[in-house]
């Protein structure tokens, strides 16, 4: 058995067979845990979502904000975007089985045996995995609940940007919701910045890396997408990046826990 993990998909289904395939990846015995924004942008979404499902338990994802957004946008919560190229998902006459499933996906995952994490954007400096966990729990529990849709339609929105102002039930699942999934950079009093997306070597000194802000990460270790710009690079001993733009013509990614050996397929470029 192997586990792996792959970075954002978002709609490039075909470089993900044939990534898979590089691997010889077996759902009978092998794993394959996806960090999250498995649609949109890319041609295959349909595609895409269709094949992660039919492979059941051996796929093991959390979602991201491109995935939530997707849940919005099936509820009539927000309109389409002509760039997200979601039209033959959100034509598919298999829609709202694909969407029910979706909303099943939690937004933190742990490895059974080890002190090894699984989120789309990373964990907050303003918690402990402890903390983390449990909101997680929360939002899974009303993404998954019969209220759905009012959550998602309380998800939108950059503040608050600081835990500790969280005075709400409303006001800390969308806090959580941004940590989970939206977050790169945070101010030295760790609140988050969701607006600067470049390399950290390019960000303003008021900025840092929410990797760099977390001594949490010192006692587990950490495996996030949702940040194309890092390109698989992570100055964090314990923390993996692994979204590498395949949608913007770089490739998808999957790295093979045990020996942390990484797979690439480059983007194909269509004529």
């Amino acid at each position: 058995m192997a586990i792996y993990f792959l970075g954002d998909v978002q709609g490039c289904y075909t470089e993900l067979v044939a990534l898979l395939a590089q691997v010889n990846f077996n759902k009978a015995s092998d794993e394959l845990w996806i960090v999250g924004d498995i649609v949109a942008r890319g041609a295959q979404s349909l595609e895409t979502i269709r094949f992660i499902k039919s492979l059941g338990g051996s796929a093991k994802m959390v979602l991201g904000n491109h995935d939530l957004h997707l849940l919005a946008t099936h509820a009539g919560l927000k309109s389409p975007k002509a760039k997200d190229n979601l039209s033959a998902l959100l034509n598919a006459p298999d829609i709202d089985e694909l969407m029910d499933w979706l909303a099943q996906q939690p937004l933190l995952r742990k490895l059974p045996n080890e002190p090894v994490y699984m989120s789309h954007a990373g964990l907050s400096p303003q918690w402990n995995v402890a903390t983390a966990i449990k909101q997680a729990n929360k939002i899974h529990k009303k993404i998954s609940g019969n209220k759905r849709h009012y959550w998602l339609r309380q998800m939108y929105g950059e503040l608050p940007n600081d835990w500790k102002k969280a005075d709400s039930k409303v006001a800390k699942f969308r806090y959580a919701i941004n940590a989970f999934t939206r977050m790169r950079f945070c101010y030295q009093d760790k609140s988050l910045d969701l607006f600067y997306k470049q390399h950290p070597n390019f960000a303003p000194k008021s900025l840092k890396p929410w990797y760099h802000l977390n001594k949490e990460l010192n006692k587990v270790q950490w495996v996030f997408g949702h940040w194309a710009s890092l390109m698989g690079q992570c100055d964090h001993p314990h923390v993996y990046a692994i979204d590498t733009g395949c949608v913007w013509g770089n490739y998808l990614m999957l790295l093979r826990w045990h020996d942390k050996q990484i797979f690439k397929e480059h983007a194909h470029i269509q004529s």
